[in-house]
């Protein structure tokens, strides 16, 4: 072991790092009902996404709790360059089949 990390992955800017800091976001947002949506699904897909899914997980959480309680539920259409995958993802998570209420 050479360094302060026994793994490069444990590092600050190590995808574990990047992963757990992900998942802590994801449960302490601005609003509980963004809380409640986004944490239960960082707990279930986090650590299963890809480098790309990680990066695309941390931009959703960049954005603003309003903004994302409007695409999920079908308020307002997400941006260009929103993951359309990964919010569709999210809102079966949270939702269901059934889709927004």
């Amino acid at each position: 072991m050479s360094g302060r990390f026994a793994d490069e992955e444990d590092a600050p800017g190590g995808e574990a790092a990047r992963r757990r800091r992900a998942r802590y976001r994801a449960w302490h947002r601005g609003i509980k009902e963004m809380d409640l949506v986004l944490g239960p699904f960082a707990d279930r897909h986090v650590d299963t996404f890809s480098r790309q899914g990680l990066a695309e997980f941390e931009r959703l959480l960049d954005c603003a709790d309003q903004d994302i309680y409007d695409w999920l539920t079908g308020r307002k259409a997400a941006p260009e360059g929103q993951a359309d995958e990964l919010l569709d993802a999210v809102r079966r998570s949270a939702f269901g089949d059934a889709g927004a209420p």
